[in-house]
C-alpha cells in the first residue's frame, strides 16, 4: 500500500485548505472547500484531479467552494449527517462511528460537536492522519457556537485519545495568538515556551505552523490539557471536573 499525500495551502484570510491524494488510485479529496479558486490553484499546482470533498461542518468558510467545485469536477461531497441540509451539494452523509473508503485506506468518522452541533472529524489510522476542521487548532480549539462546553470537551477528549504520532490538519492559522493565550494559562510550561518561540519564528517568515501532531498538542494545548493536574493547579481548579476546567479556559480565551 502506497502512502497518502497531502498538500496544504492558505485561503481566505486565515483558513487552510488541504488536498488528500492517493497516488495508487488517483483519488483526490479536498478537506472542506473554503474557496473554490484556491482549491483550483492547488489542483493546478499538484496536477491532481478532484474526486471528493470531505466536509467537516456547515460554516460558509468551509463550504463556500462546494457548488463551483462540484460543477467543475463532478466530485462527490461527503459531510456530517446532522448538518446535511446545510452542506451545499452533499452526496453522502456521515456520522460518528461510520467508516469510509479512500482508495485502499479505511477512514473513521469521529463525531466532534461543540463548534457546531454536527461537526465531524476524519481519521485515517493507517496513514496516521486526522482532519479536525474547527474542533481543534494548534494550541487552541474552536469557539463553542452551537454546543456547550461539556460537549466540546468530550469532542476534544476523542482527539486526545488518537495515537500520539497522528498528524493533525486544522482549519485555521490561529497558532500565534493561541500560543500567547496558552502562555497566560501555563506560563511555567517549558514545552509551551519552546513551541511559542518556534511559532513566532515561523510566522515572522510567513510560514505555516500547521499541521501539528497529537503529541505536540498534549504537551502545549491548554484546551486539550484541561484534565492535566498541572493545568488545573495553574488556574486554581485542582479539584474541578475536567469539562469545567475546559469551560473556564474557553471563557478566558473568549474574553481575551
Amino acid at each position: 500500500m502506497t502512502g497518502l499525500e497531502t498538500y496544504q495551502f492558505p485561503c481566505r484570510s486565515d483558513n487552510y485548505g488541504v488536498l488528500l491524494h492517493d497516488p495508487a488510485t488517483g483519488l483526490t479529496a479536498s478537506i472542506d472547500a473554503p474557496e473554490a479558486a484556491a482549491v483550483e490553484r492547488a489542483l493546478a499546482h499538484t496536477g491532481w484531479r478532484l474526486t471528493h470533498i470531505f466536509t467537516t461542518h456547515h460554516h460558509n468558510d468551509h463550504t463556500e467552494g462546494n457548488a463551483a467545485l462540484k460543477a467543475a469536477h463532478g466530485c462527490r461531497i461527503l459531510g456530517p449527517r446532522d448538518e446535511a441540509a446545510k452542506i451545499p451539494g452533499i452526496d453522502g452523509a456521515l456520522g460518528g462511528g461510520d467508516t469510509f473508503r479512500f482508495g485502499d485506506f479505511e477512514g473513521q468518522v469521529l463525531a466532534t460537536p461543540g463548534h457546531t452541533l454536527g461537526h465531524i472529524s476524519y481519521f485515517i489510522p493507517a496513514a496516521k492522519l486526522a482532519f479536525v476542521g474547527d474542533t481543534m487548532f494548534a494550541m487552541g480549539c474552536g469557539r463553542v457556537f452551537e454546543g456547550n462546553p461539556q460537549m466540546m470537551w468530550e469532542s476534544l477528549a476523542k482527539l486526545r485519545n488518537l495515537p500520539k504520532d497522528t498528524t493533525v490538519y486544522c482549519g485555521h492559522e490561529y497558532t500565534l495568538s493561541n500560543a500567547r493565550f496558552a502562555l497566560s494559562i501555563e506560563p511555567e510550561n517549558q514545552a509551551l515556551q519552546a513551541r511559542a518561540r518556534e511559532v513566532e519564528a515561523l510566522r515572522r517568515d510567513d510560514k505555516p505552523t500547521l499541521p501539528t501532531t497529537i503529541e505536540a498538542e498534549l504537551a502545549t494545548n491548554p484546551f486539550l490539557r484541561a484534565c492535566e493536574p498541572a493545568l488545573k493547579a495553574a488556574i486554581g481548579m485542582a479539584d474541578a471536573e475536567d469539562w469545567r476546567v475546559f469551560a473556564e479556559v474557553r471563557k478566558r480565551k473568549d474574553n481575551a
